[in-house]
């Protein structure tokens, strides 16, 4: 027994003087590394590149001040809610933790979200939330009322986490709520919960959407409160009809967990979608009778109209190429069509429709005369004015300040990648005004305060992390530094880099398409650098922007100060603000025109610029920029030698109703163009080096898609490399050490197929 803890005291002995060698070598280690060179470690695993917080700040009804959620100093912890004078910077506790903390409890709520009644005398807290689909919309929900410091819950203890979107009637007397798909209204002072539909169920939705309303028109709370206070109107859909999809949990249980929802594929059934009326007192609701069938129309968006009396609706058909303006009256539920947007090719569903003139007229965005633009349209849909005429696109709108007569929203006429704040008159003069200082060359976005005398500007560019700074409109005068990320911006500003290139790319027939270039630090055009190209490529979104990237942007950083040349190209379809032919070019030929236009762009790159080998191009992308990834190597083998493609759509068939539908049109009706631009069709053409990576819990890009190419790509004998990450959702984050062990993987692939230096 002696011997035996001998040898055990002299192996702890050993263990410690390992771990403290460790420890010294990983401190000294740390203290020698050069801080002008990126790691992975130093980008995903410390957090010396976060980025400072601010808010988020909501601005109060009347333009006096705004409010942010901040720790509080007291010992029972929490946050509360402060309010700023804009003027002044003057602080007040609007709400202090201690008066969050429910009885019996000795702790504050958690604020995960909250809403003032309009007359700012009671709170609305969201707290202990779960995540449905992509946000966190599940949860508990309290009402502190601030004169009497009552804190009542919502809806009964009775089943934790249970309801969502809760919102006060316009008088603040009650709260809404939707819980297990029904809809109830709760009077505060009594207690007393009125159901308002009874019939809801794991299919028949009351209040909330399926998966693909909620995803791709992204619509959450599905229920209205009237001006007035009497009355509800909501969304219903009937969704047993859409097939059932499944995903498979292998790793949580001893015995796998079947996970099953009604998920519509290309071509297949859509919900049931109907739009009722209900008193707020209770009783049966009241259905307007749309027309057509109801499972291939969709109601992207609906309200009330200014009134009481009526609701608005916007219509899509099943296509996407009409959407058309519904007025409806809720006493006889008939419907009236003030005005028709439609397309060739698809039309985009308008948030911003907002009511003015006492309601007479309402705003509307179309892309009807070949640019995005805002036009008053009248109640009755006869006279319709262009406020923002000319040859530029209206990216957003950011206020419509009716009182000052400014319409304020973001664009960029003269740089697609670039975004400034504009203003015209609603008196249709179109004269167009930029905001944005001149010398604030980058990206820019705005939260105006509702007088439209405030705002909150955020300023970044490609290489410069965020500021944000409070100004006065209309003059833009800066009043104060609300977040200046000095620590950050010394950070990055010690890497080693080269400034970024933002260049056009001239392709030919008169296309031109927009790109940027991040070379190595130590640049030589005398030698020959690996090429890496970052893609997306589909009308959701775009690359090549002028603003800050946060750690992709940081990786991509770290990679040329491996040696690697890293581009993005925008081929055309993008969501870029170059014109409606430029969006629309692609139209039912989703994964044909755009790998032709990058494969023209690559061709032109190499051509021009010879320091770039041409036997070594990579092109990596995640979700759309997956797809574009396998299209570039399947469908031009003689350019791209290596693809990494991340949560792709190996099959556009297999993609939802909603989105594939709207831009490549019905199946049956495009069958060559669906089956030619997947890249499922093409996978026998592989020749280089592919690495493709899935979550297996991805409920928007099903599991499915990289399974079916991995069997096509066995079935063509294809020599390539998978990495599946189990339960994994489509950002691919989730678990310990997932988002390092990604990069890490991709870092080393590129390091293996392409390793910079390889050609002399």
């Amino acid at each position: 027994m002696k011997k035996i803890l001998s040898y055990l005291g002299a192996a702890v002995l050993i263990l410690f003087a390992v771990i403290v060698s460790m420890e010294s070598a990983r401190n000294a280690a740390s203290k020698s590394e050069d801080p002008s060179r990126l790691s992975l470690e130093r980008i995903y695993q410390s957090n010396e590149f976060d980025a400072e917080r601010f808010g988020p700040a909501r601005w109060l009804e009347d333009g006096s001040g705004y409010t942010i959620l901040e720790d509080s100093e007291s010992d029972a912890g929490g946050r509360e809610i402060i309010r700023y004078d804009p003027e002044t910077g003057g602080r007040s506790v609007l709400v202090s933790a201690d008066r969050l903390v429910p009885p019996g409890r000795t702790e504050p709520l958690g604020i995960s979200d909250y809403i003032w009644s309009k007359d700012g005398r009671k709170l609305l807290i969201f707290t202990n939330t779960r995540r449905v689909w992509r946000q966190n919309t599940r949860g508990d929900y309290w009402v502190l009322s601030l004169s009497s410091g009552r804190l009542q819950q919502v809806g009964g203890e009775a089943d934790e986490a249970a309801l969502m979107f809760a919102k006060f009637s316009p008088d603040a007397t009650r709260v809404a709520f939707v819980k297990k798909n029904n809809i109830y209204v709760e009077d505060l002072d009594s207690g007393r919960i009125t159901p308002l539909t009874r019939d809801g169920t794991e299919t028949l939705i009351n209040g909330t959407f399926d998966w693909v309303y909620e995803e791709e028109f992204g619509l959450h709370d599905g229920f209205r409160w009237s001006p007035d206070g009497e009355q509800i109107a909501f969304w219903q859909l009937d969704s047993e009809d859409i097939p059932l999809f499944h995903m498979i949990n292998n790793t949580d249980q001893l015995y796998p967990r079947i996970i099953s929802f009604r998920h519509p594929k290309v071509g297949q059934t859509n919900a049931v979608c109907r739009i009722g009326v209900v008193s707020a007192a209770g009783g049966e609701p009241r259905w307007f009778e749309l027309p057509g069938d109801l499972r291939d129309n969709y109601v992207a968006r609906m309200d009330w109209a200014a009134g009481s009396d009526e609701i608005v609706i916007q219509r899509l058909n099943r296509l996407q190429n009409t959407n058309r303006v519904l007025l409806g009256n809720i006493n006889t539920g008939q419907l009236t069509t003030v005005f028709t947007d439609e397309d060739e090719a698809w039309v985009e569903v308008v948030d911003d429709l907002k009511w003015m003139k006492d309601g007479q007229k309402f705003t509307w965005v179309s892309e009807r005369d070949g640019w995005s633009h805002v036009y008053l349209i009248s109640r009755d849909g006869r006279n319709i004015l262009n406020l923002t005429p000319g040859a530029y696109d209206v990216i957003s709108i950011e206020l419509i300040d009716e009182k000052g007569g400014l319409l304020y929203f973001s664009a960029s006429p003269d740089n697609p990648s670039q975004r400034y704040l504009f203003s015209v008159p609603l008196d249709g003069s179109g004269t167009l005004r930029r905001v944005t200082p001149e010398s604030q060359s980058g990206s820019s976005s705005y939260l105006i305060s509702h007088d439209g005398c405030w705002a909150f500007h955020s300023w970044s560019s490609f290489s410069s992390p965020t500021r944000r700074d409070l100004v006065r409109l209309p003059g833009h005068e800066v009043i104060r530094n609300l977040v200046v990320n000095r620590e950050l911006r010394t950070k990055v500003e010690a890497l080693k880099q080269t400034p970024v290139e933002f260049f056009d790319i001239d392709i030919g027939t008169g296309i031109v398409l927009n790109a940027w270039c991040m070379k190595p630090p130590d640049f030589d055009p005398g030698k020959k650098y690996p090429l890496l190209f970052y893609i997306y490529g589909e009308p959701a979104g775009s690359t090549v922007r002028d603003s800050w990237g946060g750690s992709t942007y940081l990786w991509h950083l770290m990679l040329t100060q491996q040696g690697y040349v890293v581009m993005s190209v925008d081929p055309r379809g993008t969501n870029m603000p170059r014109g409606r032919e430029w969006r629309k070019s692609i139209y039912r030929r989703v994964g044909i025109i755009a790998p032709q236009d990058h494969a023209a762009a690559c061709r032109k790159i190499l051509r021009d610029r010879p320091y770039l080998d041409p036997g070594c191009v990579g092109i990596w992308g995640w979700s759309g920029g997956g797809q574009m990834s396998l299209n570039a190597i399947f469908r031009f083998p003689e350019l791209y030698g290596t693809a990494m493609a991340v949560a792709f759509v190996s099959d556009q068939l297999l993609y939802d109703t909603i989105y594939q539908e709207r831009y490549m049109g019905l199946p049956d009706d495009n069958t060559d163009n669906y089956r030619d631009g997947s890249p499922i069709t093409h996978a026998g053409s592989l020749k280089g080096n592919l690495l493709i990576v899935h979550g297996t819990g991805d409920d928007n890009v099903h599991y499915q898609s990289f399974e079916r190419l991995v069997n096509e790509l066995i079935r063509h004998e294809k020599h390539f490399t998978m990495m599946s990450y189990p339960n994994r959702s489509h950002g691919i984050y989730e678990g310990e050490n997932t988002t390092i062990h990604l990069r890490r993987l991709l870092t080393r692939y590129l390091m293996e197929h392409m390793p910079p230096g390889s050609v002399k």
